[in-house]
């Protein structure tokens, strides 16, 4: 068997789009994966490092490490009409240079927030604390992400969704790009199709065998919500649209790309399609 580190983080679609495979519902050939769960900011700074053989990453970093990792087409999150929500006290008014809790510096959501709000001043934290610090007034506003955007603390209200910073800058009417999959340039191009082919296998079945796949995730206590909200959220986030990344998907990262470097966050913008595994490779060995 050849080993495989598979990195992702403990967010409900993650552990949905990944335990088809952990439970063995599909075939992984000659493959073992491991998975290794982490927060979303430390599987993007050990992205850059260079650490796991696939990784889950946030969309908005994946230029930073475009030579070392390749994009998977699978596992990927799209906001349509929604995403992460800046977050305020109810008595709260923001100033200009208003103190943030943002959950990490390589975010998708961080990398929007930073070119819409220039004067802000960024702290990074744990997602999981970020409620907590607004509510006590350690920073001015906080971003929610994942399960937290669904329900939080009724001394709260939203300043600011960030679907509405993205719709604002990309003005084309996109879904909004947030995380996705990256795998190791350094792996054989013919195992690292076969692997994209049997994650996008995982994700499939995940969405075929849905609630049975939702009850056991409950019942094993692998996801942090559970009943409506999980369905709520999954229908957000890990759908028939996390399968496989759309022509209108390709789009939207080109444009995330395309913003990034008109705001100087890399050298050049980068077309998604050039940073996809080349799936014409086994046509061409088989002929």
């Amino acid at each position: 068997m050849n080993p495989i580190q598979l990195a992702h983080s403990p967010d409900a679609d993650d552990i949905f789009m990944y335990y088809a495979i952990k439970f063995g519902w599909v075939d992984t050939k000659a493959y073992q994966f491991e998975n290794i769960g982490l927060d979303i900011e430390t599987l993007n700074k050990e992205a850059l490092k260079g650490t796991y053989d696939v990784t889950a990453i946030s969309f908005g970093m994946y230029p930073l490490i475009k030579e070392e990792y390749a994009l998977l087409r699978t596992a990927v999150s799209f906001g349509e009409g929604y995403g992460p929500k800046l977050i305020r006290r109810k008595d709260k008014k923001l100033k200009r240079n208003f103190k943030v809790a943002l959950s990490g510096k390589y975010t998708t959501n961080a990398m929007l927030f930073r070119i819409y709000y220039p004067e802000a001043r960024p702290v990074y934290m744990n997602f999981l604390e970020i409620e907590e610090a607004v509510v006590n007034g350690v920073v001015d506003a906080g971003v929610l992400i994942h399960e937290s955007i669904l329900d939080f603390d009724e001394s709260l209200e939203v300043e600011k969704e960030i679907w509405d910073i993205w719709a604002e800058l990309a003005g084309e009417g996109l879904p909004f790009p947030l995380g996705g999959m990256a795998i190791r340039r350094s792996l054989p191009l013919n195992r690292a199709i076969e692997i994209e082919n049997i994650l996008i296998e995982g994700v499939k079945v995940a969405n075929a065998r849905k609630e049975e796949l939702c009850t056991k995730l409950e019942k094993d206590a692998l996801v942090r919500i559970s009943d409506k909200m999980l369905e709520k959220y999954l229908d957000m986030y890990a759908s028939d649209g996390s399968i496989e990344l759309s022509p209108l998907q390709i789009k939207a990262l080109d444009r995330l790309y395309e913003i990034g470097f008109e705001h100087g966050m890399w050298e050049a913008p980068i077309k998604t399609e050039d940073y996809l595994i080349p799936r014409e490779y086994c046509e061409l060995r088989s002929r």
